[in-house]
């Protein structure tokens, strides 16, 4: 068996140089390349064509990739009028060989070329590149979304739940995937190899990651855990240089404190549900005893919402303080209590990002604490506060259900009270 891998390893190599010789030698341009991809060429010598695309998009200007997706949108759409009158000829005859001329007029041939683009080694990563650069143009062309949809809608089987390896990230865990977990922290930054080692090593503290077979080297998004006696209500403790860690046995919760998505090229395709139940299965495997599952979370959306609530009867003084630094802890906790449960965008769901993913999932805002975030970041995002979504695993599905359909936001007795309750300080007397 081990001889038949290395036969098998040095015959891929081989037929890899192979490829990069014959694309150097071709000298046609990407867009007859492309052409030549959907083509009965494209059937015979598929690997080499995409190769020979993927190469020369690499070294495109910006100019360059913003005139190949306008090449890429216009030659390669849909037919609109064939599409209708196909779509007319089924309606009137729903037979099974109409039907597959319908379907296969109704894909946009972009879509074909992007999956024959997918053939050579590494071109799965060079695909979500690509996307990467697409999102970049999208702001000043958004003609080009109809490319954008079609190339999500391939990401988005290519990176289903089924291709996914959950992996943990250990201070084993080899140097190059360590670096990109400093990297890809976007929520509370790793300052150096100290601080990730407190963050992995210890046996209190743990991290998870989502890998595809096809991007072995690159984590899609990561979770890091900290197993705690109570549920916590600040990140500043959580991760101090000076705390003492426990043993894993003596916990009884579970903090998710920090979720980062790794490749920009994979917006809009979510693997943060996926990953959160996924770990919740593996650490009550592993430790049966854990009793809660529960998140640490910023609350991104604060401060420009306090902002806006200035000139609010009600809110305004205590919305000035907070600003200024001088709100005491009750009225941040209440004010943030009536911005996550209360503030709501036109389409009825929670203003913060944050929420709208943990409540999305199922979650329910469980408690909220003032000063937990003492960092330039989080005193600027929100004062300081943080919240608690808790993971109550016989109540997320209904959570989820009621939110989908009907924007229920899942909150805990204490919070709900907290967001109607009057602030500990009173407003200003207006003078006559």
């Amino acid at each position: 068996m081990q001889r038949n891998r290395f036969l098998s390893d040095i015959l891929s190599t081989l037929f890899d140089r192979r490829n990069a010789t014959i694309k150097a030698y071709d000298k046609r341009d990407i867009y007859q390349l492309c052409h030549a991809l959907l083509s009965e060429e494209g059937d015979v010598s598929g690997q080499t064509l995409a190769a020979a695309i993927l190469n020369r998009y690499c070294v495109l200007s910006d100019d360059d990739k913003l005139e190949f997706f306008n090449f890429l949108n216009e030659s390669f759409d849909i037919d609109a009028d064939s599409l209708a009158d196909l779509a007319k000829c089924y309606s009137e005859t729903p037979s099974s060989e109409n039907f597959k001329k319908l379907t296969a007029i109704a894909e946009p041939k972009r879509q074909e070329l992007f999956r024959r683009l997918n053939q050579p080694a590494g071109a799965t990563a060079d695909l979500v590149a690509m996307r990467t650069d697409l999102l970049d143009l999208l702001p000043q062309n958004p003609d080009l979304m109809r490319t954008d949809l079609d190339l999500v809608h391939l990401l988005r089987s290519w990176f289903n739940r089924g291709f996914l390896v959950l992996k943990q990230i250990n201070w084993d865990t080899p140097a190059r995937i360590l670096d990109k977990i400093v990297a890809y922290e976007a929520v509370h930054e790793i300052d150096d190899l100290d601080d990730l080692r407190r963050r992995l090593h210890p046996e209190d503290r743990s991290c998870f990651a989502f890998f595809h077979p096809a991007m072995p080297d690159e984590p899609l998004i990561f979770v890091e855990v900290a197993l705690t006696a109570d549920i916590p209500g600040s990140i500043d403790a959580l991760l101090s240089e000076d705390r003492i860690p426990s043993t894993a046995e003596d916990a009884k919760v579970a903090v998710f404190y920090s979720i980062s998505n790794c490749q920009r090229g994979l917006a809009k395709i979510s693997f943060g549900n996926l990953l959160i139940k996924q770990v919740v299965a593996e650490l009550k495997i592993t430790h049966p005893q854990l009793t809660h599952f529960v998140t640490l979370s910023p609350i991104p959306g604060l401060t420009r919402w306090v902002k806006t609530q200035i000139a609010d009867e009600a809110h305004g003084d205590v919305a000035q303080a907070m600003l200024d630094g001088d709100a005491v802890p009750e009225d941040i906790r209440a004010l943030a209590a009536r911005y996550l449960v209360l503030a709501k965008t036109k389409t009825g769901k929670p203003v913060d990002p944050v929420a709208r993913f943990h409540l999305g999932n199922g979650a329910t805002i469980h408690n909220i604490h003032a000063g937990a975030d003492s960092s330039p970041n989080g005193l600027a995002q929100s004062g300081g506060a943080m919240v608690n979504y808790l993971y109550d695993l016989s109540r997320t599905e209904r959570n989820h259900e009621d939110f989908a359909l009907n924007a229920v936001v899942a909150a805990s007795r204490s919070v709900t009270a907290l967001s109607t309750a009057q602030f500990a300080t009173k407003p200003k007397e207006v003078s006559s």
